[in-house]
Formats: C-alpha cells, sequence, structure tokens
C-alpha cells in the first residue's frame, strides 16, 4: 500500500472558506473605521476606552448601586460576579486558545489622536467588552431601570475598542456574547446565593 495524504473533507473545506470570508469582512469594516475621518468623536471614545480598562466604570456603577438596599445591591453583587467570570473567561481562557494577534494598527493608519495603549494580550476576544456586557446584562436583569442606560455604555466601550484601533469588530461580537454568557452564570449564582442570606 502506497502512503498517500488524506484530502480534507468538503465539509472542513467549507468551514475553513467561511472563516476566511469572516475574517476578510473583519479586516475590511476594521479598515473602514480606520480610515472614516470622526474628530468630533475621536477624544470622547478615547477616554471612554481608558475609563474601561479594569472594568472602572462598571466597579464605579457597582459601588453606588451598592450603598441602595434591595435590587439595587442584588444587582451589583450581580454585575461584579459577572465581570469576573467574563474577565477570567475571556483572559486566561479565550485569549490563550485563540491567540490572535492585534490589528496592525499603523498599517491602517488609525489616526494618532485615537491611540490608547496597545496591549500586550491577544486579540480575541474583547476583554473590556466582555466585562462590559456582562455586567450591563446581569445589572440591568435585576434592575431594569438601569438596563438600557448600561446597555448603551457597553455598546459604546465595544465600538470604542475597534475605533482606537485596538480590536477588530470580530474580537468585539465575541466578547459581547461571553458577556452574556458570563452574565448568565452570575445571576445563576446570585439566585441560589441571595434568599439563603437574605434580602
Amino acid at each position: 500500500m502506497t502512503g498517500t495524504t488524506p484530502t480534507p473533507a468538503p465539509a472542513t473545506n467549507s468551514v475553513r472558506a467561511v472563516l476566511r470570508d469572516l475574517r476578510a469582512i473583519d479586516g475590511a469594516v476594521y479598515a473602514a473605521v480606520a480610515a472614516t475621518p470622526t474628530p468630533t468623536l475621536d477624544t470622547g471614545l478615547r477616554r471612554l476606552s481608558r475609563a474601561a480598562n479594569h472594568s472602572k466604570i462598571s466597579f464605579a456603577v457597582a459601588a453606588g448601586l451598592a450603598l441602595v438596599p434591595g435590587r439595587p445591591r442584588r444587582a451589583a453583587l450581580a454585575g461584579v460576579g459577572a465581570v469576573a467570570v467574563a474577565s477570567a473567561t475571556a483572559n486566561l481562557l479565550g485569549k490563550r486558545l485563540v491567540r490572535r494577534p492585534r490589528p496592525d494598527r499603523e498599517a491602517a493608519r488609525v489616526v494618532v489622536g485615537r491611540h490608547v495603549t496597545m496591549p500586550d494580550s491577544a486579540s480575541f476576544p474583547s476583554g473590556h467588552t466582555a466585562s462590559a456586557v456582562a455586567f450591563a446584562t446581569a445589572v440591568g436583569v435585576v434592575f431594569p431601570p438601569v438596563a438600557v442606560p448600561l446597555q448603551v455604555l457597553a455598546m459604546a466601550v465595544g465600538y470604542s475598542r475597534v475605533h482606537t484601533g485596538v480590536h477588530y469588530p470580530g474580537d468585539v461580537a465575541a466578547g459581547a456574547v461571553l458577556g452574556v454568557a458570563s452574565a448568565a452564570v452570575s445571576l445563576t449564582a446570585v439566585a441560589s446565593l441571595v434568599p439563603a442570606r437574605g434580602k
């Protein structure tokens, strides 16, 4: 019997082709954002992106909610728990498994006025987005009056990461999905713990 190289299955070829096309779209959207002049937005989005480092915005909101007994305090607990799950999953699992390189911001000619520090970690998924969406989702479920503002803020944080050139749109989309899943985990944990501890 002569040795032959196995031919990839048609399904495998199809998956590879789809992934290749998705990467092409991802890169094209990133390039389009980089090439679109938005001088009135650049400073604000750069500041928002920096403010979201280490989930500082979410923790500040949680601190305020924690001062109010009842639903706001439970919402703060759920939100902080969701951030912890999202951050750990994104940084300890997602980035280490996928290891996607960061975008080439210089090649894309991202305006210098948009720049924030380029992280050393892998690009996929966006940890900022995962944590922001996780917090907004968990808090919004427990305390609906703040759901819409927090979701808008989370979306702005996610977009800011593309606008500043440190993430592809696909990284942000994956971070958002991870954030929703992390919120579900936290909400389940809080629902099981809070009744035993009292409201």
